[in-house]
């Protein structure tokens, strides 16, 4: 099968993150191996829905999950409307396929509580790094940033007059997101101890490793890690969970839904209600913690 125009596709035209682009490779090429070994298939126009169906039953007797089996699927429609565009192939066998249900998952938070002990009581220490791993804790928390956005945050990205950052996000979409008056004083104090720490760099991303250059993805993780284990018992312990945890604050502390999608940069409305979610299961929590009668049966009659 040849994959090699839709990837250059998807990363050219689409601007996909290195990160999505490996992930549609990895299940288009699990594809490949198993139509080749199963049913000896090669060409995507030999390819028919009961092939699919017999991948998803293969994938989930393999211990796939249901999202993740319908991740993959999604792979295989995006890459069929690619080949249809290029009149490669007459028809999309995933278009209709029924895809194993999956049950709502909210998105993991640290509590407000846990993000203000944080910032107030843990100690970063002293220097550059200690500089630069709370302003990036702060940059994802208050503004809401993907890992990704937060690399390829710019000196020249920053606002200070008015109070704004100018980020690059998904599909090279630009936005502007507010920041108070804390993030601006964090921001003005790193970028001080930036210059005094690298005065003759010619490197232009905001935040910099110990050695000048811009931080890796998994340096960051291992940063946000690092510091979140120190004020909380959640399993996932990601820079994404900064964002959650920036938008469910925002929402349970009463936030327009469309600023918050605004804030976000998602594309759909639909994408940020999962937040309006988070906060409604927070409120049933406190309702049955604190009600009186929220937690007895009624008396029998």
């Amino acid at each position: 099968m040849i994959l090699n125009a839709f990837m250059q596709y998807l990363e050219f035209e689409k601007r996909f993150s290195p990160h999505t682009l490996l992930a549609y490779e990895s299940d288009l090429r699990q594809l490949e191996r198993f139509l080749a070994a199963t049913f000896e298939i090669s060409d995507p126009k030999d390819i028919t829905p009961m092939h699919l169906r017999a991948w998803m039953v293969d994938l989930l007797g393999n211990e796939a999950s249901p999202r993740s089996v319908r991740r993959k699927i999604s792979s295989v429609k995006s890459w069929f409307r690619f080949l249809r565009k290029r009149t490669e192939v007459s028809h999309n066998p995933a278009q209709n396929l029924i895809l194993p249900k999956t049950g709502k998952r909210l998105p993991v938070v640290v509590e407000q509580k846990d993000m203000q002990q944080l910032f107030e009581q843990v100690a970063f220490g002293t220097g550059f790094a200690a500089e630069r791993d709370r302003t990036l804790l702060e940059l994802l928390y208050q503004a809401g940033l993907r890992r990704s956005e937060l690399m390829l945050l710019s000196v020249s990205d920053i606002d200070f007059s008015r109070r704004a950052l100018r980020v690059s996000g998904k599909g090279n979409k630009e936005r502007l997101v507010p920041f108070g008056t804390a993030l601006e004083e964090r921001l003005r104090q790193y970028v001080r101890a930036r210059q005094a720490e690298f005065p003759a760099t010619a490197e232009t991303a905001l935040l910099l490793g110990d050695g000048g250059k811009r931080m890796y993805p998994k340096q960051i993780y291992n940063i946000v890690n690092q510091y979140l284990s120190a004020v909380t018992t959640v399993e996932q312990r990601s820079p994404h969970v900064l964002r959650h945890s920036f938008a469910t604050h925002l929402s349970d502390n009463g936030a327009d839904l469309n600023a918050v999608k605004e804030l976000l940069g998602h594309s759909s409305l639909a994408a940020t209600q999962i937040y309006m979610h988070n906060s409604i299961e927070r409120l049933k929590q406190v309702y049955l913690q604190a009600h009186p009668k929220a937690g007895r049966r009624p008396d029998n009659k």
